[in-house]
């Protein structure tokens, strides 16, 4: 089933569907927001988060935001690289008025999340970092959530539901079906699509790895601005993440993730079993929402290479008006909206 918003119609949807959550911001109107257009001054309704809470989860002790009642119906959301929590800094109070519990956790090497040992590699492998999500709904005491994510979270909530459905009641994914392999991406792409990846060549050198440490917020500004290029944040919008970006870890892991992509680098054996399943490319039967933005300079699959990976409830969703690869950030309404609809798929 697919479903194109084009922004008129989506903001006027989005008002209708969250009734009581919307007046939240700012007491817009109904005419108003049929009009609005995508985050034009690159300012978020909201700048910080009802709650910010430390907890040990397997092998970090994970820093995250907290909204929503305590005995709400649990809903994770997941942030992307170079990106932080701020994503969701919008998202999170509409979906607390709603009645859910809302959990933003920082991702290994972002934010206040840590290691509990000096000794832990400081892997950025996709099996890991679905991992810590699932230690996290462990140390929650969360049995099952929604989890939604774009980018490396829209991964992990890939994996989740694909290898421990008994864990995901629902998945919203931005660009759809992320799971990849080693082995699967050893295969070239056409010059256009890999001048898309030009950063992951760039991190495979020692120049790029240092390039990215001394350089690390104005290189996350470019991935930004290329990837959505027509979101005009600000520099406070913008301050607000990078900030997360000055994690100890951070460098190190990003360069992992990419290079561990190409070959170049090794993970844990211990996740070796987890890539192995993940190299199959399992179908996703949890209900889910897939969404694109019009606008995503990122690189991206075309939601007809994903669509039959995903064998239950499903629906895709055209984000219109310019929307680029941080939808959550740049239509914060509409991505509540689809982390509701998919809890009622």
């Amino acid at each position: 089933m697919s479903e194109q918003i084009d922004q008129p119609r989506r903001s006027l949807l989005s008002t209708l569907a969250l009734g009581a959550a919307f007046a939240q911001f700012g007491g817009i109107s109904g005419a108003a927001a049929q009009t609005r257009a995508p985050s034009p001054a690159g300012q978020s309704g909201h700048t910080s988060f009802a709650a910010l809470k430390q907890i040990d989860a397997g092998v970090l002790n994970v820093g995250y935001a907290e909204d929503g009642p305590a005995d709400g119906p649990p809903v994770l959301l997941l942030h992307g690289w170079p990106y932080d929590i701020h994503s969701y800094v919008d998202v999170a109070p509409i979906l607390a008025k709603a009645g859910y519990r809302v959990i933003v956790p920082h991702l290994r090497g972002y934010g206040s999340t840590r290691f509990l040992s000096a000794q832990t590699p400081r892997n950025g492998q996709p099996a890991a970092l679905a991992v810590d999500i699932v230690a996290l709904m462990d140390a929650l005491k969360i049995e099952k959530a929604v989890i939604a994510g774009y980018d490396w979270g829209a991964r992990s909530a890939d994996i989740i539901a694909a290898l421990w459905p008994e864990r995901c009641k629902a998945m919203v994914s931005v660009s759809g079906y992320l799971i990849g392999s080693q082995e699967g991406n050893k295969a070239p792409l056409p010059p256009k699509a890999e001048l898309q990846w030009w950063y992951q060549y760039y991190f495979a050198t020692e120049r790029g790895a240092a390039g990215y440490a001394k350089y690390t917020h104005d290189f996350a500004r470019l991935i930004w601005e290329l990837a959505s290029p027509q979101w005009k944040f600000d520099d406070a919008t913008f301050a607000r993440s990078a900030t997360a970006l000055d994690n100890p870890d951070h460098v190190a892991i990003s360069i992992h993730n990419y290079r561990w992509r190409l070959g170049l680098a090794q993970g844990e054996p211990q996740f070796d079993a987890i890539e192995n399943k993940l190299a199959t490319f399992p179908a996703i039967g949890v209900p889910t929402i897939t969404i694109e933005g019009d606008a995503n300079g990122a690189p991206h699959p075309e939601p007809a290479a994903y669509a039959k990976r995903f064998t239950g409830k499903y629906e895709y969703r055209l984000f219109k008006g310019g929307i680029g690869h941080n939808p959550p950030q740049e239509a914060p309404e509409e991505f509540a909206r689809a982390v509701i609809d998919a809890d009622k798929l």
